[in-house]
């Protein structure tokens, strides 16, 4: 007689995998995830707040792939934006500046007074 040996290696119950917050983070943040809620205050059938919640937590490049870079053109996030809008601010300064210093050789009336004359 030979001997069998009826006893079968049993692999362990494959149960949830663990993930580290890390990975999850990552995942989020390679492919974007969308948060949207309301919130309503009602009395006595007459609407008295509404506040809608729009939350789009990503990477900076994936968010640029869908399109949202405000951050960029915000001034009060970003140095460039500042400038810019400095620059063009003080562009426009000048340019009414300019307008108003144009006076016309007869009255000495700056041009845009004139003009709100209606002379």
């Amino acid at each position: 007689m030979t001997d069998i040996d009826f006893r079968q290696e049993v692999s362990p119950v494959p149960g949830p995998q663990t993930t580290n917050l890390a990975d999850i983070l990552e995942r989020v943040l390679d492919k974007g995830i969308v948060i949207a809620g309301d919130i309503k205050i009602d009395l006595l059938d007459i609407e008295l707040l509404t506040i809608r919640l729009r939350l789009f937590v990503a990477s900076v490049d994936t968010a640029k792939k869908a399109g949202i870079d405000w951050w960029e053109t915000d001034p009060a996030l970003s140095s460039r934006a500042a400038r810019d809008e400095l620059r063009e601010e003080n562009r426009e300064l000048r340019r009414r500046l300019d307008e108003l210093e144009s006076e016309d050789d007869d009255t000495g009336t700056p041009a845009a007074i004139k003009e709100k004359q209606g002379t």
